[in-house]
């Protein structure tokens, strides 16, 4: 494969650094007014064929996973119910559980111990929400990706790193049909 043989866009921006982007599996090229693609492109080849061949990868994993369609109600009701267990489980606490549309992360933790739950979560199926959900809790207790947290993770989801890859896929599948819908609207 050649690297302009993969679709891309470009996208011009008040910013000092040129940046490659692939939040939706398809390759955003947003450079500084006045630079050239082609320099940043053949710079970074090798990265963009790696991403867009785990993107595939990813896609062609996601041809047997199936979205959920819960209702709002029934989606936070879950939340809010893997959140009771686990903080119990943990012995921790946790402020606010927030829902809002999020570009590139599932969830977050923040400092003052808020949960923010991406929308899409309420599409996957209910045990990749638990691990979503035991993902940020565990956050209370280690900020960071380190090997504490990662020990306290994979001991009560032993097989994280599947789930993980399947986040992806499950990722790139509600992506793309988001985009379908927006554009059939």
């Amino acid at each position: 494969m050649e690297l302009y043989d993969i679709p891309y866009k470009i996208s011009y921006r008040n910013i000092k650094h040129p940046r490659l982007e692939l939040r939706t599996g398809e390759l955003e090229v947003i450079l500084p007014f006045g630079h050239d693609s082609d320099t940043v492109l053949i710079k970074h080849r090798n990265w963009i064929f790696k991403k867009t061949e785990f993107i595939k990868e990813c896609l062609n994993n996601s041809s047997d996973k199936e979205i959920s369609n819960r209702t709002e109600t029934e989606f936070k009701q879950l939340i809010y119910s893997f959140v009771e267990s686990f903080t119990k489980e943990l012995k921790i606490g946790v402020n606010k559980v927030y829902f809002r549309r999020m570009r590139t992360k599932w969830a977050s933790c923040s400092s003052k111990k808020n949960l923010t739950i991406n929308t899409f979560v309420k599409k996957l199926p209910d045990h990749m929400i638990g691990y979503i959900i035991f993902h940020e809790v565990a956050h209370v207790v280690e900020m960071k990706h380190s090997d504490k947290f990662w020990k306290l993770v994979s001991n009560k989801f032993p097989k994280h790193d599947k789930i993980e890859k399947d986040l992806f896929a499950y990722w790139f599948l509600i992506q793309s049909e988001a985009q379908y819908t927006e554009t059939c609207l």
